[in-house]
């Protein structure tokens, strides 16, 4: 096997700024991410969070900690950068994984009004 590093990205949208709404989104799209992908938590390089400004309840990767074995997953959480008229209550990720699998078999997951931000990459197959 050939095994690389290779990045998945996703993103999705909260309906408000609470610990209960961001915890909701946050792990439905680790969800969609790790069933799609066949994710083994073990096999995580490091995960980076967005989150736009207007969500400060809670930190995604303290919701991400939560999630079996991903206990030792390097996590970390910033800022989206601000753009005028860009999608409100967002949070992104880029997840970097050891896997043998080409690009062309990473599943990138957009959830919710996210999937506005790259409707290439849709949920109804592999992405390209």
């Amino acid at each position: 096997m050939d095994w690389k590093v290779r990045a998945i990205r996703g993103a999705t949208t909260a309906d408000s700024n609470t610990i209960e709404a961001i915890r909701e989104v946050v792990s439905e799209l680790l969800d969609e991410i790790e069933t799609r992908n066949q994710l083994d938590p073990s096999d995580i390089v490091s995960v980076i969070f967005t989150a736009t400004e207007d969500l400060d309840a809670v930190f995604p990767a303290a919701i991400a900690r939560e999630r079996p074995n991903w206990q030792n997953v390097p996590l970390l959480d910033v800022q989206q950068m601000q753009v005028k008229g860009s999608l409100k209550y967002c949070i992104r990720v880029l997840i970097h994984v050891n896997t043998c699998k080409p690009q062309v078999e990473i599943y990138h997951s957009y959830l919710r009004q996210a999937k506005n931000l790259r409707p290439d990459w849709s949920l109804t197959g592999v992405n390209i």
